[in-house]
Parts: C-alpha cells; structure tokens; sequence
C-alpha cells in the first residue's frame, strides 16, 4: 500500500490496477533489495483510516545518545583528515517512543505534507513496517518527449536565522562540482544556476540546479552514477561508502537511497531523505550530515536533531 503527492501538489495519489512493470521503487542505500509498488497512479480525495495493529514491534533498538555522536564525529574528523577526504556523510537514528498510546498515521502524513508543499511526500506499507517522508531533493527528472534532464545539488544545512559560512558553501560545491562532472560526460548542452537558499521546513540548504538533453537510453546509467551523491555518501564514493558501513551504528535501509516514479511523460527519482519508519510501539527517524575537516561536532548533533523535527514534530498520537 503506498499513498504519496509530488511537489508542489496538493492531491494525494495511490497505486489501483495492475502494471508489468513497477510504477514506484524504492532503492535502498546499499541497492541491497529494491520495494516495489505496481498500479496506474490515481488521485484519492482522503486518506483512509490505517491498520495500526498491522505493524511489527520494534525490539532491541538502543539509539546513540548525544555523547557518543559528538565523541564519534570527533574521530570521524581526524579519519577524515587522515585519508584526506572532502567530505563523509555520517547518519544516525532517533526513536520516537509512543509510550502505550497509537499513532494516528494517516494524519501525521497529512501533517507532513501540510509542512511540507514543495517536497515530494510518501506514506509505505510493507513487510509490517510503515515509512513517511517528505523531501525535496531530486536525483534526476526526466521528460520523455522532450528528452530534457534535470537534477539539482542540494547540500549545507543550517537554521533559517543563521548565515552561511565557508563550511556550508564548500560542502554544497563538492557535490555541484561532482554532478557536473558527470552531466558532461552526457550532453554538449548544461546549464547551471547560481547557488540559492532552499527552505525545508525549520531549516535551510544550499541548491544548484542542473538542466540537460540527454539521450533516453542514458537515463539509468547518469542516475546509477549520481547514486549516492556526495550530499548522502562522500568524496571517493567507494571508499566512502565502505567506512560509513564502519561508523554508523545500524543499516540505513532506504534511508539516502531513492525513490523512482515512473509515468507516460516522465520518470523522477527522488532522494529519501527527512523520512521515518513507523512500528507499533515507536517511530525511528533518520537523519545524517555532511562531515567535513570543519566540522564541529556538537554543531553536527544540532544539525540532526533539527532534521529529526521534519517528521517527528508532525507525528499525532492518541
């Protein structure tokens, strides 16, 4: 069962009807196992009440509590100057504890995209689990007529009173600089907008924007080599990929992986981030930040607590 709304629009659509194809997939960080949803995209005028007592108990989950986060990005920095990395895009987990009472799940996705009308929004069953989330930052559109791709790079995060400082610029032009480099392999014809603020929410990010004709038989290929982008992963992607595994306390599962939509006209891969998943006795929000040799980690624990809010904060309980 899978309920979702695209940016910028208020209607809410589900999947009715069979396909030969999957018309939404949800792609893990690690690509381990792909969730599928199969179905011609129909719009719905409400969301129906949800099965509560369909979801599993989450057991044995001990979230790392402040101290320890500050103490492991304190070596993380040190890895990341030894190894000379730009940047190492470090998650965590937060636990939402219902404390015996239900989560009334259809309204807090009603909730999410209430505060949320320029992201692309989602509310997933499957296995036992429910996942929310609701975010803006675009992996790759692509238009089938007119064979134009776009993409954005969106990084650096900050609350929505403060200024951007030499951190946040450089951590958003290692990724603009690394999704150009791949768009050029592509197309003769690139256009790149000036950086600009992107408000999600309680907080802000730096966005470049990106815009392409390419080739159709292209499309998985350029999104294969975008995944994951320095805003999720890091700079060498492998090497990255492979201490994350390392450090982080638990998997990410389709945290930072992405979600694909595909329709007649055109196919859109979103990245999954500000997203939770949902268990009977409580909710576990993912949330992760850029790392750099600048980093300050009590400022890094900020940062994820803010993020944590996109989805808890909007969580309604009876």
């Amino acid at each position: 069962m899978l309920y979702f709304k695209f940016p910028f629009d208020n209607n809410i659509c589900t999947l009715e009807g069979i396909s030969t194809t999957p018309t939404v997939t949800f792609v893990p960080f690690d690509e381990s196992k792909n969730l599928e949803f199969f179905g011609q995209i129909k719009s719905i005028n409400n969301l129906p009440k949800t099965d509560f007592d369909e979801l599993i108990l989450l057991k044995d989950f001990v979230e790392e509590n402040q101290q320890e986060y500050i103490d492991k990005i304190s070596h993380i920095i040190e890895f990341i100057k030894d190894n000379k990395l730009k940047k190492l895009v470090i998650a965590r987990q937060k636990a939402f504890d219902f404390n015996g009472k239900k989560v009334d799940l259809s309204h807090s996705f009603q909730n999410i995209c209430n505060a949320h009308p320029n992201a692309f929004a989602y509310m997933a069953f499957a296995n036992g689990v429910a996942r929310i989330g609701a975010f803006s930052e675009l992996l790759g559109k692509f238009n089938k007529k007119t064979s134009e791709f776009e993409t954005v790079s969106l990084a650096g995060t900050l609350p929505l009173n403060e200024d951007w400082t030499e951190k946040e610029i450089d951590e958003q032009k290692t990724v603009t600089d690394y999704i150009s480099a791949i768009l050029k392999n592509y197309t003769s014809h690139l256009e790149v907008s000036a950086p600009k603020d992107h408000i999600s929410g309680n907080i802000k990010h730096l966005k470049t924007e990106f815009s392409a004709r390419i080739n159709a038989d292209d499309f998985n290929e350029i999104i294969n080599e975008l995944h994951p982008t320095p805003a999720v992963c890091g700079i060498p992607k492998a090497f990255c990929k492979t201490s994350i595994q390392k450090f982080e306390k638990y998997p990410r599962g389709y945290y930072s992986g992405y979600i694909r939509i595909e329709t007649g006209d055109t196919i859109q891969c979103f990245v999954n981030l500000r997203c939770a998943e949902f268990y009977q006795n409580k909710a576990i929000a993912f949330v992760g930040g850029g790392i750099t040799p600048k980093s300050d980690p009590a400022k890094e624990w900020r940062e994820t607590e803010l993020k944590s809010e996109a989805v808890l904060k909007n969580i309604t309980v009876f």
